[in-house]
């Protein structure tokens, strides 16, 4: 157990550090492309990096796996440089166990990273895109290409777009329980009010009754939604920052109802991926570690990294890319990878396993 606590304490003090160092570089980058909308309606300097700094937590998920595998290069390297690695395994401490440690590290890695999606990233991104469309004078970005689609008990609501918390672009489409059209109301804008209504305004409604269409506009109508307007702008951010949990209750709703679902399958289970990819990472660490590698620099050890980290996400992107264009199974098409990551790891450690028991 002290072992244990001892290689994983090595281990996670390099994540940390890799963590840092890489959520501060791909916000850098971040920061640069924001410059680039600097003096565009209020958008200025300290928007930029307001919106970077609110970024970084989603960026801290994403590069988690990469960090592990740095990390498990790294801090091991540095463990087998001192001797002490060869001192464990002059003790009868297996390979596997030493790697079990890191393994064993993922565990409370994953549950941080699992907190961090539910609880952190979500209402930062919802800031984020918020306060930017609010100083470019532009509406949020979710909600393009038709805007938002949802349904219950044969009410079918539209929303364009968001500005702040004002709805625009808003229809409700309303169906009598043998579905026909019973009624159609269309708004410029609907602003949330305290009791949980929207104040339409700018409103066109058409009845149907008895086969005959009657038309209105009235000044102003006050509708109930059945989503809150914290749920719509929830969905309003990218599909991969939604809380995994809120995410994973939307795809069962959308199937009960039968739309299509295939963009927030492939983002929930790119979540479920990442623990498997952080497992393998330190899986596949193991071969550079304990084979002729471990008398290389750290230099090597971290261009070693780098590249197995540019190719596994690249594989990934590609995969995910392909599940959406051919409407593969989401499942499939953002775990394969991660558990070709995990069979290769595995495959890897035990054939260094039996290459060391041969020797002996």
């Amino acid at each position: 157990m002290l072992l244990d606590r001892y290689i994983g304490w090595a281990v996670f003090r390099v994540f940390l550090l890799i963590t840092a160092g890489l959520t501060a570089l791909f916000s850098l980058l971040g920061f640069v492309e924001q410059l680039s909308l600097v003096g565009q309606g209020q958008y200025r300097l300290s928007d930029a990096l307001s919106y970077t700094l609110l970024t970084a937590p989603d960026r801290v998920l994403q590069l988690a796996p990469v960090s592990m595998l740095l990390a498990a290069l790294l801090g091991l390297g540095t463990l087998a440089r001192h001797s002490e690695l060869t001192a464990f395994r002059s003790f009868g401490v297996s390979q596997a166990r030493i790697i079990g440690a890191v393994v064993k590290l993922c565990l409370p890695v994953i549950i941080a990273l699992f907190l961090i999606a539910q609880f952190v990233i979500p209402p930062a991104q919802q800031a984020a895109q918020r306060e930017r469309a609010a100083a470019l004078g532009a509406t949020l970005p979710g909600l393009s290409n038709g805007g938002f689609w949802a349904q219950k008990n044969g009410v079918f609501l539209n929303v364009q777009s968001f500005t702040g918390t004002v709805l625009h672009g808003v229809t409700i489409f309303t169906f009598d329980a043998d579905g026909a059209l019973h009624s159609l109301i269309e708004a410029d804008n609907a602003t949330p009010q305290p009791d949980g209504s929207w104040a339409l305004t700018g409103v066109t409604r058409d009845t149907v009754t008895s086969g005959q269409t009657l038309m209105d506009k009235p000044a102003a109508l006050n509708w109930k939604p059945f989503l809150s307007t914290k749920q719509l702008q929830l969905l309003a951010i990218p599909p991969q920052t939604m809380p995994p949990l809120a995410l994973y209750s939307y795809v069962r709703q959308l199937k009960r109802q039968h739309q299509e679902a295939l963009v927030y399958e492939q983002s929930f289970w790119s979540m479920v991926a990442i623990p498997l990819s952080l497992i393998g990472m330190a899986l596949i660490a193991a071969p550079f570690v304990f084979g002729p590698q471990r008398s290389g620099g750290a230099g090597q050890q971290i261009v070693i990294g780098a590249l197995l980290g540019m190719v596994f996400v690249l594989v990934q992107q590609i995969t995910g890319y392909l599940g959406l264009l051919l409407a593969v199974n989401p499942a499939f098409s953002a775990l394969a990878p991660s558990l070709l990551l995990l069979a290769v790891g595995g495959w890897l450690l035990e054939r260094g396993h039996a290459g060391g028991a041969a020797m002996r």
